[in-house]
């Protein structure tokens, strides 16, 4: 029995090596960096990590999770388990659930 326990708890410290590792190996892409919206309520930071910070009014890290890029579409999936998209209209312009996010020079030294 404490053998099963020990190989079963290997196999899932395995898994969540490997899902880390995933994260860390994305590819760089041109969208890296913040995205704020007009009147700064929303800003999403893509990490190049394949990570996502997203803040919304007064609220710092509101909604956190990965995110993919293939092409000019993002598709996300927060931490919680919701999901969302958007396109990048240019370098500079991501459209992104009935939003204008436009590129931003990071907050953070």
């Amino acid at each position: 029995m404490h053998r099963t326990a020990l190989a079963v708890a290997a196999l899932v410290a395995a898994s969540i090596l490997s899902a880390n590792a995933e994260e860390t190996t994305m590819p760089d892409h041109p969208y890296v960096g913040l995205w704020v919206t007009d009147d700064s309520q929303v800003r999403h930071e893509l990490l190049p990590n394949g990570r996502y910070d997203e803040a919304r009014g007064t609220v710092e890290s509101a909604y956190r999770g990965r995110y993919e890029v293939a092409g000019t579409h993002i598709e996300y999936w927060d931490d919680t388990g919701f999901t969302a998209d958007g396109d990048f209209v240019d370098v500079d312009t991501l459209h992104h659930g009935g939003m204008i996010l436009r590129r931003r020079p990071p907050v953070h030294p």
